[in-house]
């Protein structure tokens, strides 16, 4: 029996509908110079009914609106053309179609037939992306209390053991995961026991190693420091960092540190001195209130006062220049490549001070002093658009338009896991839902800043993907990860299964040592799949068009101008369809053309190419990969 067509809807997320998304395949020059004209391309289905493409675009503040014109016709699309003139730093622009008796828009959410708000439209910026070598590997992300002890540390029990911790008694014993203690417990990971363990990372695939702070606190997740000044003695101390520094470099790999812009602890130095002596600079650095504490903190916790940007004193010490916090890090002997930024979000916002977009580019500009291939990427948990116009942060630690839109997808339905941050369980949505939800949130930023996130399953801050979607999903958004637009970031452990469920209990020991905790079959898909990406130009740069989505399955193209790769992914079983090999098709112009019979780069079945029609397999629950171009 013939496969049934996956007929494209008017207004569903299909091939057969126009599509840009600010790639290289679309803009001429992603990061143009003021006053420069760009070419930016529209690709059109030939089946679909335009009688005119325009360009609409919003000029200090006026929308102007100038005709595309047709510049190729291929054996599958019109390629229409426009050029868009850079007046401004951020210039937004979206498509108009003329039909028939009635108009449509393009823009970053889809297709609409009914008139819609600027927030959406698609982005030029004249700012500097993020360095390449964020897109060489996976980012891995260690909480160093819980990576590893080094082969020369004493057995816990006669360590020192800071006065704050709660020593564990076993390295294989789970954390405390909630109430009292949860903060204090210690199970005594370093910075030499990571070093131990790179040559494991770059087997991985990792290209960048992120450590949750490495300040000394007084609590095992280090977000209240004590000092910026040096690294944790019960770590390694400076010298363990600077060894470790020098280890992740020879290997071809990045080191990221992780930074607090918006609040020191409350045993910091320039806090107590702040307290002491009211008339001390120090005193500048913080706000000051009338309640109970008598100062700021973050989320009202009196351990993490909050800092005040009004003080040109604080932004020498912490965010200018080379000798500030952000700078000396950067420097020999540590050599960081860049910081996450805790709560970015926060940064520089207190009642009516808004500065977190100063504070953003102060910090990039003096890292770019140091190094002008510095990454710097930003934590919001929610909706960032108006933080993330690329002339700060470079990126986001993606959650919005990545983490939750997947949980919502593969939630195991049988576990009732807390939505993060809402009082509620976890909803499972359909597809449709989830890529209406990626699309919604990424359409709010530039294209560049997008490709640039940090995407998550999971972090030191949630529950573990393997509680969230369970066993038989793991998969499925490990293939979401690997494939999608963006930077894959892996919390450690979860390549091996580690389950967890809170942000508290997801920070176990890496199990070295305890094959019970160990799941083999989990780290051979990791490693499989993250190699899939590491191999396809695609996967790591391209642009992304999505070609259908159902209730259980969802498919996208990945596309450069030299390949494209289809991604099919089912949460269920599948039973097959066809789609135009138009999707296959490369830029007018190239010679690239679709594969007679398109590569399996991932699953066991593959795509047959039938009279002008790709023809996907009927699937089981899983992640199916193909290069087509």
């Amino acid at each position: 029996m013939a496969l049934a067509p996956l007929t494209p809807t008017a207004r569903g997320y299909v091939a057969a509908q126009p599509h840009h998304d600010g790639s290289e395949l679309y803009v001429s020059c992603l990061t143009p110079r003021l006053e420069e004209h760009v070419a930016v391309r529209v690709r059109v289905p030939l089946a679909f009914p335009e009688k005119s493409v325009h360009l609409r675009t919003v000029r200090d503040g006026e929308p102007r609106i100038s005709p595309a014109h047709l510049v190729a016709t291929t054996a599958h699309d019109r390629w229409y053309e426009a050029h868009l003139y850079v007046h401004n730093p951020v210039t937004s622009y979206r498509f108009f179609f003329e039909l028939d008796g009635d108009y449509a828009w393009l823009n970053g959410e889809g297709l609409h037939y009914s008139d819609v708000a600027d927030a959406s439209d698609f982005r030029v910026t004249i700012h500097q992306p993020a360095p390449q070598w964020l897109h060489n590997g996976i980012v891995y992300q260690i909480f160093p209390d819980r990576f590893a002890r080094s082969s020369t540390a004493p057995a816990l029990p006669q360590s020192d053991i800071p006065d704050w911790a709660i020593p564990a008694h076993d390295w294989n014993e789970d954390p405390i995961p909630s109430g009292e203690g949860v903060g204090a417990h210690y199970f005594g990971g370093d910075l030499d026991g990571i070093s131990e363990h790179l040559d494991y990372l770059k087997e991985l695939g990792v290209g960048t190693v992120y450590l949750t702070p490495v300040f000394p606190g007084r609590s095992n997740h280090r977000y209240d420091a004590s000092t910026f000044d040096e690294v944790d003695p019960v770590l390694g101390g400076n010298d363990a960092y600077a060894r470790l520094s020098t280890a992740v470099h020879e290997r071809g790999m990045r080191l990221m540190g992780d930074i607090t812009s918006n609040h020191t602890g409350a045993t910091h130095d320039w806090f107590t001195t702040a307290v002491a002596d009211p008339s001390s600079e120090e005193h500048s650095y913080f706000y000051w209130t009338d309640d109970e504490i008598g100062y700021a903190s973050w989320l009202e916790h009196a351990s993490l006062p909050k800092l005040n940007y009004n003080s040109h004193a604080l932004r020498e010490r912490m965010i200018e220049g080379e000798n500030s916090v952000i700078g000396q890090w950067l420097k020999a002997p540590f050599n960081l490549d860049g910081w996450r930024v805790d709560v970015a979000n926060m940064t520089g916002r207190w009642g009516s001070d808004d500065m977190t977009h100063e504070v953003a580019r102060t910090i990039r500009n003096t890292m770019c002093e140091i190094n002008p291939d510095a990454l710097l990427i930003a934590e919001h948990f929610h909706d960032a658009s108006l933080d993330l116009d690329g002339d700060g942060w470079h990126g986001n630690m993606n959650y919005s338009a990545f983490t939750r839109p997947v949980w919502s997808w593969l939630a195991d339905q049988s576990r009732a896991v807390p939505a993060f941050g809402l009082p509620a369980s976890l909803a499972r949505r359909s597809g449709q839902d989830m890529a209406a939800t990626m699309r919604r949130f990424s359409s709010v930023v530039p294209y560049k800043v997008n490709r640039d996130h940090w995407n998550m399953l999971g972090s030191h801050d949630t529950p573990r993907l393997r509680t969230l979607v369970g066993d038989a999903m793991v998969e499925v958004a490990l293939g979401m990860l690997v494939t999608y637009l963006g930077n894959p970031v892996v919390f450690a452990g979860d390549e091996v299964g580690l389950t967890g469920d809170n942000g508290e209990h997801a920070r176990k020991t890496m199990p070295w040592n305890d094959p019970t905790r160990w799941d083999e079959h989990t780290h051979q898909l990791y490693t499989s799949l993250i190699a899939v990406r590491s191999h396809s130009e695609a996967l790591r740069l391209g642009g992304l068009r999505w070609v259908m989505t159902s209730d259980d399955a969802v498919a996208y193209v990945r596309e450069t101008p030299a390949q494209t790769v289809l991604v099919l992914l089912a949460r269920a079983g599948f039973n097959g369809g066809e789609l135009d090999l138009s999707i296959a098709a490369g830029p007018a112009g190239e010679n690239s053309q679709p594969l007679d019979q398109p590569e399996v780069l991932y699953g066991t079945q593959g795509v047959v190419v039938n009279q002008g029609r790709l023809v996907l397999p009927q699937v089981d629950t899983g992640v199916h990969i193909w290069r087509l171009r």
